[in-house]
C-alpha cells in the first residue's frame, strides 16, 4: 500500500472523494468502531453530491462522532485509488452520537493497535503530527 500525499491546492476539489479527520479531544486520539467491526478507525466517509469537502469533514466527523464544537483545518490531499481530503480536528465538545454506522467512540493516549486500516491510519495520523508540528515551528 503506497499512500502519496498532495498540497491541498494540487489536486482539482472536483476529484476530491471523501474526507478523513484526524481528530483530538483533551489531548486524545479520537476513534471509532464500526457496529460491524471489532477494530478502530478515524473519521471520515465519502462525500455528498454538492457538498464541499469542508462540509463532508464537518458532517463525518459530527455523523461519527457526535462532535458539536470543533475547530478543523484541512491538512492535505491524499491518494490510494482516489483522492480525499485529509483534515485535522480539535473537538471541543460532544452531543449524543446520531444513529449511524458507528457503535461508539473512545479516546487514547497512544494510537489503537487494532486498527480497521493499520497501515493507512498509521500514516494518516503521522502526517498529521508532522504538518502540524511543522507549521508550529517545530523540528
Amino acid at each position: 500500500m503506497e499512500v502519496n500525499f498532495y498540497d491541498i491546492e494540487e489536486i482539482e476539489d472536483s476529484l476530491l472523494f471523501a474526507a478523513v479527520i484526524v481528530s483530538k479531544f483533551k489531548g486524545k486520539w479520537v476513534f471509532c468502531k464500526h457496529k460491524d467491526r471489532d477494530t478502530w478507525e478515524v473519521p471520515g466517509g465519502h462525500r455528498e453530491e454538492n457538498e464541499s469537502i469542508l462540509d463532508t469533514a464537518k458532517r463525518e466527523l459530527f455523523e461519527e462522532t457526535g462532535a458539536k464544537s470543533f475547530d478543523i483545518i484541512p491538512i492535505c490531499t491524499y491518494s490510494l485509488s482516489r483522492y480525499a481530503m485529509l483534515f485535522y480536528a480539535e473537538i471541543k465538545e460532544f452531543d449524543e452520537m446520531p444513529d449511524s454506522e458507528i457503535e461508539r467512540i473512545e479516546f487514547f493516549s497512544e494510537i489503537p493497535s487494532n486498527l480497521t486500516y493499520p497501515l493507512l491510519h498509521l500514516e494518516l495520523v503521522n502526517k498529521v503530527i508532522n504538518t502540524l508540528a511543522y507549521n508550529n515551528g517545530c523540528s
